[in-house]
């Protein structure tokens, strides 16, 4: 691996059950700036809604494979996954089936580790797997924890009643630490949508670093329309408007997560 000289695979969920917080900008965008670092990139889109699957220029066509195939129909993941607009991001697209998946699984065996075991056989081709998650804590969202062998990144908006359901994320992420994924752990988490303009931001960011001092990261997204355009047009921030303050606030919180991966690593070895 160029970035980290090292061949784990670092599998992540991009998780918080609120909508509209910046799931999909943050694995989009994380991807795009690491496949830029040479970096061998995944992006599972475990959302029916498929907004990271358009947001990498990837439009399906009706007999097209999609993550469905695989949970449901058990197509290797390998046959599923397309290449993205980016060279060394590479997508397990979503289509709008995904949504039925949660009721036709309810009696699989297993069915909380079917995401796990399909990555098993491809992770060794990726450095880095981003798994974005629908708005909610049904089968899609703890299939994604199961699977993540690094944690959870969590962004949060800076609004009113950001921390409104982290308590139920923490519960969930807690219960599936138990049950399916003893390695489990908040990996990060990102404030997103921050407008300086606003006493309220600078409160929420207080707010939440007070609980949860060692996993925030220092950058903080800002609100920019650039962002908000990019995923219109098929692009990541980095193609979009790689010098607006989104693409550039994104770089930084690359570049910090590959500090503490690389930290991670070092423990690792001295162990």
């Amino acid at each position: 691996m160029s970035v980290m000289g090292n061949k784990s695979t670092f599998v992540y969920a991009v998780a918080n059950q609120k909508g509209g917080v910046g799931k999909t900008t943050t694995a989009v965008s994380l991807a795009a700036f690491l496949a830029a670092r040479q970096a061998s990139v995944l992006v599972v889109d475990a959302d029916p809604q498929g907004n990271a699957t358009s947001s990498l220029g990837v439009n399906l066509d009706p007999d097209d494979l999609s993550l469905y195939d695989t949970l449901v129909n058990k197509v290797p993941l390998a046959q599923v996954i397309k290449p993205s607009s980016r060279e060394r991001l590479m997508l397990a697209p979503a289509s709008s089936e995904l949504a039925a998946a949660e009721v036709e699984l309810v009696q699989v065996l297993a069915r909380e580790t079917l995401l796990q075991k399909a990555l098993q056989p491809v992770l060794s081709d990726y450095d880095f797997v981003f798994i974005d998650t629908p708005p909610s804590l049904g089968l899609l969202t703890i299939n994604a924890l199961t699977a993540s062998n690094q944690g959870v990144i969590i962004p949060v908006q800076c609004e009113y009643l950001a921390l409104e359901g982290l308590g139920q994320l923490m519960y969930t992420i807690n219960l599936v630490k138990e049950s399916l994924n003893p390695d489990l752990s908040v990996a990060g988490v990102i404030m997103t949508m921050y407008d300086a303009r606003t006493n309220l931001a600078a409160d929420v960011v207080r707010e939440v670093n007070g609980h949860f001092a060692q996993e925030i990261f220092k950058t903080i997204v800002p609100r920019n329309i650039r962002l908000s355009e990019a995923p219109s047009y098929g692009e990541d921030i980095l193609a979009y408007a790689p010098n607006s303050i989104g693409s550039k606030a994104y770089q930084r919180l690359t570049e910090e997560l590959l500090t503490r991966v690389r930290r991670q690593l070092e423990t690792r070895e001295r162990g």
